[in-house]
């Protein structure tokens, strides 16, 4: 059963994690497998239960105890830290999200071989950065049913609070890992380990060497990874060079090219296995 504590005292070091920890504070204070991260909103802390991920503290608006958030007490046998909606904004610099956040274990990630196993079509996220593109490229993966989504060593982590509150808590749902830990390995020996998995590789890019996203022969493939790039640059020519097939989605009206979480979606609805 969750404990109720009332905060009146703003500096206690427990509301560390809600206020006073940055991104990468909270991710890499102990291990990484044993960091937490911080899901917000009733809706996404619960996809979160859902899927085994383990509570370590909430803090939670007075008004929210008997409201959205007394499904999630039921669950939780965690610290709960309480306070009204002004003084919790002091504490945080903004007003909570639904009311509630969730401080929760960070899981040990599958190696890319155990994600991959029976998998058909799988993301491979480069570089990205801005993590609404990844919140946002995940809740896509999940809608159009992505089997599991790879991130490479300089792409920004899913779990990050931005990342999981755009995703709507899909980030929970779809399967995903690092296809690496240091930049060495990516992108060819990253690419040379999807090829051995079984993987046709297509990087989504504006090329003249191209083919188009409606091309059959993207279609006929049992298992393709679809390999999309950062903001601005998009994918390294070097990921480009080294991918299967290049391919474009056609632009009209003398539009360059699509945001990339935009693009993800078209590229995971066409591509999806049939």
């Amino acid at each position: 059963m969750a404990t109720i504590i009332e905060v009146t005292d703003l500096s206690r070091p427990e509301l560390e994690p809600f206020a006073r920890l940055t991104e990468a504070q909270l991710r890499n204070r102990l291990e990484p497998e044993k960091g937490i991260f911080i899901a917000e909103s009733p809706k996404v802390i619960q996809r979160a239960l859902d899927a085994g991920y383990e509570p370590v503290s909430l803090l939670m608006e007075q008004r929210q105890l008997a409201g959205q958030g007394r499904d999630i007490l039921a669950r939780c046998d965690v610290p709960v830290y309480t306070a009204s909606r002004e003084l919790l904004a002091e504490l945080t610099g903004y007003p909570l999200t639904r009311g509630v956040l969730c401080a929760m274990r960070r899981p040990k990630l599958p190696s890319v071989e155990e994600l991959c196993a029976g998998a058909r079509r799988v993301a491979v996220l480069e570089g990205i950065v801005d993590s609404t593109n990844i919140g946002a490229i995940f809740r896509s993966a999940a809608a159009l049913n992505m089997d599991a989504v790879l991130v490479t060593p300089t792409c920004s982590d899913p779990l990050y609070r931005r990342a999981v509150r755009v995703s709507m808590g899909t980030v929970f749902q779809v399967p995903w890992t690092r296809i690496g830990e240091e930049t060495s390995q990516w992108p060819e020996p990253g690419l040379r380990r999807l090829r051995s998995l079984g993987f046709r590789t297509a990087a989504m890019a504006l090329s003249d060497n191209s083919v188009s996203i409606e091309d059959p022969r993207l279609l006929a493939e049992e298992r393709l990874a679809i390999v999309l790039g950062t903001e601005g640059d998009g994918l390294a020519s070097r990921t480009i060079a080294d991918c299967d097939y290049t391919v474009r989605i056609p632009m009209a009206h003398e539009v360059d090219s699509l945001n990339v979480a935009a693009a993800s979606a078209v590229a995971f609805w066409q591509l999806r296995a049939r």
